[in-house]
């Protein structure tokens, strides 16, 4: 096991792309992480866009960036509900500012815009957000996954292999686990 003790938040809302979650949420808890799930109301169920469910274990205003190692932001149409969720925005900026890796996928980085931490940044998304993200101060480039400093950036499911190992390989290399 790469992840042992690692606690990595994975945020969610209504209509997430499911396999943005899954995938993520698999490959680190293969790797010995403990994944839990933060959402806007803890025992809540949420609905992906195909219809996965998934059920939030505890609530965005009840945690703490130091309850986790990371955060990942799932993509699909989540994460313009999650845009307008104080405690989520918060969670995300906070991380970033302690150096704990934040991965985001697909229109993930609506959170990021949010949370004004793209100035100077490079970093990757679904084509239709990169106007918003260089509105936002970032860099944008089209590639399957971006890494700049401890955030790390994916466009699509097809990269979803890549976007795994970032997270799962910055995770392993953090002293501070």
């Amino acid at each position: 096991m790469l992840l042992p003790g690692a606690r990595v938040a994975i945020l969610v809302e209504d209509l997430f792309e499911d396999t943005e979650l899954s995938s993520p949420r698999d490959a680190l808890s293969a790797a010995g992480a403990k994944v839990i799930l933060v959402g806007p109301m803890a025992g809540k169920a949420y609905t992906g866009k195909h219809g996965a469910v998934v059920t939030a274990d505890v609530a965005a205003g009840s945690v703490r960036v130091e309850d986790f190692d990371a955060v990942v932001i799932p993509g699909g149409y989540a994460p313009d509900r999650m845009r307008l969720r104080h405690a989520m925005v918060d969670l995300v900026r906070e991380s970033l500012a302690a150096g704990k890796p934040v991965a985001a996928i697909c229109h993930g980085p609506s959170v990021l815009i949010n949370a004004n931490v793209l100035r100077g940044k490079t970093l990757t998304c679904w084509p239709s957000i990169a106007v918003d993200v260089k509105n936002a101060g970032g860099r944008y480039v089209d590639r399957p996954v971006v890494e700049d400093g401890n955030l790390i950036t994916s466009r699509k499911v097809d990269d979803l292999a890549v976007f795994n190992d970032a997270i799962i390989r910055q995770l392993a290399a953090r002293p501070d686990r």
